[in-house]
């Protein structure tokens, strides 16, 4: 870059700051406030120690998890066994006449055993090493089925990590996304979670740790509230005691 480039540049970057300066000062003006130059000290980092040492037991953990899941727009419901797992789910499938499935390749979901409880319902399982074309059969997926890694109580959260055999399109991409969440790993807060995830992965962290909330929510400007357009409309917390 030669000098004549280094001045203009120089030059357009002083523009820029005046110009903001006089904006921030136009605005300090019409507030009838002095403009603030300097950044507040900020003498606490984190969460207070009285939340990081605040913990639910485990059936409370459950029941605020369920309500505030609830809350948000998800169905919620608690089984006792895995056969009612499994019969909850595949009646689920025939009420809403589904057609296409795709689920995590996880060893709880291998012991449920759903496809020969779903006549009729093409499953696909997510293994990075199968032939098929796993973007496009999430895609088009009636239901996306996952065991997740975690549920957050306070926040009625489930926490996804992403695979070989745990796809993030089976949470992203289907009309309706089913989360199976054992009861033992639902935590109190999400700070828990976090140091979870540190001690697993360290500094290697996978491709993907999905935090996910309720239905898919969308909002303009205007504070026009869309569900779906960027996910499942239609999730369901299944809790596994």
């Amino acid at each position: 870059m030669n000098k004549n480039s280094t001045d203009i540049i120089r030059q357009l970057d002083e523009q820029a700051a005046k110009k903001e300066a006089d904006f921030l000062d136009h605005i300090a003006s019409r507030l009838q406030r002095s403009r603030v130059t300097k950044a507040p000290d900020h003498p606490f980092r984190g969460a207070p120690a009285f939340w990081n040492s605040y913990e639910l037991d485990g059936e409370k953990r459950v029941e605020l998890f369920m309500a505030n899941w609830k809350n948000l727009g998800g169905a919620v419901e608690r089984f006792p066994t895995k056969d009612a797992l499994r019969l909850y789910i595949a009646e689920f499938a025939r009420t809403m006449q589904a057609k296409y499935m795709v689920r995590f390749e996880h060893p709880l979901l291998e012991e449920i055993g759903l496809e020969p409880h779903l006549p009729g319902v093409e499953i696909t399982v997510w293994n990075k090493d199968t032939d098929e074309n796993l973007m496009a059969k999430a895609a088009g997926a009636d239901i996306g089925i996952a065991v997740v890694d975690y549920g957050i109580a306070h926040t009625g959260t489930v926490v996804a990590v992403s695979g070989e055999k745990q796809g993030r399109s089976v949470s992203l991409l289907p009309t309706v996304f089913i989360a199976i969440v054992r009861s033992h790993d639902i935590k109190t807060r999400m700070g828990e979670v976090m140091t979870d995830l540190e001690k697993r992965f360290g500094h290697k962290l996978p491709a993907g740790i999905h935090f996910i909330t309720g239905p898919s929510r969308s909002s303009d400007i205007e504070n026009d509230l869309t569900i779906g357009v960027h996910g499942p409309g239609i999730v369901h917390a299944l809790i596994l005691d």
